[in-house]
């Protein structure tokens, strides 16, 4: 019988070295279990989301070197496994060393070629270029091969010829996206499929988490297994890679299908293992049972590895929150302590004149509640001096020498209260305690920036910052019934109005909080940056006219009349917050901080944007002034 292992792995992005020393471990582990093949993920040596250093020749080189120690390494065993594949006497399009993202298959010390084909290699065929891919910068693809060669993409894609034990085998070897090819032309399974005999597909990826991701997955390769009538193997990386301003976790999660498309075998998600079944038993094998967990059990699952392995990456072992008594840093302080410890978490409340005896003693409840460490440190002094400072200061204009004071608004001031916590009291804290501290920020204020630049947006990581206001609130249910099984996040932060407290207008004990109406603004801002065809202010309007804007949206029935009695009303919040989003509140994305990603579709480079401020399209200003004439 053969037995194959998916292999897995932790890969560490850009360090080839550490990554070839994990899979030579677990070869040797998978040689003492007596098994036939071994299957690494996609880009197993280098890591996949590396920005630029793609460009650079020695470490293609290491590359090169490292995935020959992985040949040499098959010995007894077929090893299957990712790496960046090399031709250095041609270019790519940007005149750049020529470089293919490959799936190489070794066999006693040497590498197996494709049916047919040219390379020692299968080349990946298909190339994302959406949400945080950026494929064609880097690579050279199957079908620009093809074009090259005079020939049609089929005519590269062959499978894989492996031998055991005296038996042939027939495998269909694809790369992550070669196996999600719904909207492309070309679909690399279904040439494998038609082109005759394939005894089992394998598909090696490097797929980050997203929320729902494995479910459609499964639904996926499911059905291609099915079709073919054989098993698939799915076999993903586990760890943290980013490309810069958005964090990924890969969750592993990798899959044996057998031929009728059942899940037969799942590795655990974000743990390092050998998962391990026997071709010839697949299909006696019972269905593992579909995940009944609630989203948010994924989503705290994702944070809790991505923070943790974002700390380590960084060597952070110590965190400050800047902790109001309101529900985000509450629920990030929970997060946090679970990770790093009470003993390494500092909470600081820091109360101006605007905080009430109410926030102030649920940010004390909330630390007790944790057992960390707390302190408070008020600014309303700081504050007053700051103010005090800029309205006496004269100001002096050189050329006539005539002087001016500046004008400090209550706006003014509430900007200089978030400043003074975060780039003052928590930078200070953060360097005495020795570690960094947090930004707290959750995604719908994100959307439309509201946050104070250098103040409550500041911080070394936005853990929160791809979750809306409602999933907030569902992390901190879970954590109370599930990861602390007792109530950490007090009750009284989860039924207190949202609010910033920087002045009498946002008095919590009055009921006055944010100006964002979370039931409905959170679905009005998901349907701006999360729907694969992004809504814009004419969609919007063109729901609203027809009455069928919260069905759209998701949210509850009736929100929009209760909120906007008027057209006039609706309008003027829709532009408000459209203005801000394409506006101030992209310059205040480009400086926030790292986000980690949890949906399908992040701030950051999963999002890209440009500053060119607001629009609103013909169609809808026509629509607009027929709605406020009726």
């Amino acid at each position: 019988m053969l037995k194959i292992t998916m292999a897995q792995m932790e890969v560490i992005p850009g360090h080839p070295d550490k990554n070839a020393a994990t899979m030579l471990r677990m070869i040797k582990q998978a040689k003492e279990e007596q098994s036939a093949v071994i299957i690494f993920p996609e880009m197993a040596i280098p890591g996949y989301l590396l920005g630029d250093t793609w460009e650079q020749t020695s470490f293609l080189a290491d590359c090169e070197h490292y995935g020959q120690e992985i040949i040499a390494a098959a010995q007894g065993i077929t090893v299957m496994f990712g790496n960046i594949a090399m031709d250095w006497d041609k270019t790519n399009n940007d005149g750049r060393v020529r470089k293919y993202n490959a799936f190489f298959t070794a066999q006693d010390g040497r590498l197996i070629t494709p049916a047919g084909q040219d390379y020692p290699y299968v080349i990946k065929t298909l190339m994302p270029n959406y949400r945080e891919f950026d494929d064609t910068r880097h690579f050279y693809s199957l079908q620009q091969l093809a074009l090259e060669q005079g020939k049609s993409p089929a005519d590269l894609i062959a499978p894989v010829h492996i031998t055991i034990e005296g038996r042939e085998y027939r495998v269909g070897c694809l790369l992550c996206e070669d196996g999600w090819s719904d909207n492309y032309a070309l679909e690399p399974f279904e040439v494998l499929r038609e082109g005759g005999t394939i005894d089992f597909f394998v598909n090696i990826s490097a797929s980050p988490y997203t929320l729902g991701k494995n479910g459609k997955r499964n639904r996926v390769f499911g059905e291609q297994a099915q079709r073919a009538g054989k098993p698939l193997f799915y076999v993903n990386a586990i760890g943290l890679q980013n490309n810069g301003k958005t964090v990924y976790t890969f969750d592993g999660a990798s899959t044996a299908y057998n031929g009728k498309g059942m899940v037969c075998a799942m590795s655990q998600e974000y743990q390092e293992e050998l998962t391990s079944v026997n071709l010839d038993e697949l299909s006696t094998l019972p269905s593992l049972p579909e995940d009944s967990e609630p989203d948010i059990a994924h989503i705290y699952r994702a944070l809790n590895y991505g923070v943790r392995r974002f700390l380590e990456n960084i060597h952070m072992k110590k965190v400050v929150i800047g902790i109001s008594g309101g529900i985000d840093s509450a629920v990030a302080a929970a997060l946090y302590a679970k990770i790093v410890g009470p003993e390494n978490l500092l909470l600081v409340n820091m109360p101006s004149v605007f905080n009430s005896a109410t926030t102030k003693g649920l940010s004390k409840q909330l630390a007790d509640n944790l057992g960390c460490q707390y302190a408070v440190v008020p600014i309303q002094h700081s504050v007053d001096h700051t103010v005090e400072q800029l309205s006496t200061t004269p100001i002096t204009y050189l050329t006539d020498g005539s002087t001016q004071n500046l004008t400090v608004s209550s706006f003014v001031t509430e900007n200089i209260q978030a400043r003074d916590r975060s780039a003052r009291v928590l930078a200070g804290a953060a360097a005495a305690f020795g570690g960094g501290f947090t930004c707290n920020a959750n995604k719908a204020e994100t959307t439309v920036g509201y946050s104070t630049l250098y103040g409550d947006q500041s911080g070394f990581l936005a853990a929160l910052a791809d979750l809306w206001k409602h999933q907030v609130y569902a992390l901190a249910h879970y954590m109370n019934d599930v990861i602390y099984g007792r109530e950490v996040v007090p009750q009284g932060i989860i039924d207190i109005v949202p609010s910033a407290e920087l002045s009498s207008a946002q008095n919590v004990d009055e009921g006055k909080g944010d100006p964002i109406k979370y039931p409905y603004h959170d679905h009005l801002f998901r349907s701006f940056i999360e729907r694969w065809q992004k809504a814009a202010p004419e969609d919007i309007l063109e729901w609203y006219a027809t009455g069928t804007l919260e069905e759209n949206l998701g949210c509850e029935a009736g929100l929009v009349a209760k909120y906007f009695p008027t057209a006039q009303e609706f309008i003027a919040d829709l532009e408000r917050w459209w203005n801000l989003f394409t506006g101030m509140a992209v310059a205040k994305r480009i400086q926030a901080p790292p986000i980690l990603a949890i949906s399908r579709r992040a701030y950051g480079f999963d999002h890209r944007e440009a500053q060119n401020g607001p629009y609103y399209t013909l169609k809808y200003r026509q629509l607009k002034e027929r709605l406020l004439q009726a």
